[in-house]
């Protein structure tokens, strides 16, 4: 291998992508030189002139550093991770766990988000649970323990503290106070 290339690797220099993409044999997976994967055994490199010449060697483009040029808009890439949010919120999430699945360090995941929605993910998070959680409380006789597990939340205190900072109300307090309201 061109000892040029593999400096390029090395320093995951920008000034290379579209020169030259690089494979991992062990991995299966391609990457632009200035990929920010963990960097290769050099001896497990292989490098292309073209990223046809990757995939026709049967090598997979990298979900993180997108050889094959399918970029997302940033926030497009963030109105993926609110429907993740959303779609998921009963789960116990993590910053770390968001960045895994979608190939971001968690100070960028973290820095874009809050960037495109004003609020960290964390806070969106919040937001949702404290958002189904009033569902539940409306819509069902579900306990208050049980209703706060429901929504992703971990125990009854914390749910019931969340709620409160957010709604103003105890979950039972906004439960009579719905119901109370009802025609």
């Amino acid at each position: 291998m061109n000892g040029e290339y593999w400096q390029a690797i090395v320093a995951n220099d920008k000034s290379y992508d579209g020169k030259f993409w690089y494979a991992v044999k062990t991995t299966g997976i391609f990457c632009r030189p200035s990929c920010k994967s963990r960097l290769p055994n050099q001896e497990h490199v292989r490098i292309f002139t073209t990223k046809q010449e990757a995939l026709s060697a049967n090598f997979r483009p990298c979900k993180r550093c997108r050889p094959d040029g399918v970029w997302l808009p940033e926030e497009e890439w963030v109105q993926h991770i609110a429907r993740h949010l959303e779609e998921r919120y009963a789960e116990p999430l993590t910053l770390a766990v968001l960045a895994e699945q979608f190939f971001a360090s968690t100070y960028h995941l973290q820095r874009t988000f809050k960037r495109v929605t004003g609020i960290t993910p964390l806070a969106y998070l919040q937001e949702v649970r404290v958002g189904a959680a009033k569902r539940l409380l409306i819509e069902t006789d579900l306990p208050i323990n049980t209703v706060g597990l429901q929504a992703g939340m971990a125990n009854a205190a914390h749910f019931a503290t969340r709620f409160q900072k957010k709604t103003g109300l105890t979950p039972t307090e906004f439960r009579q106070v719905y119901r109370l309201n009802l025609p």
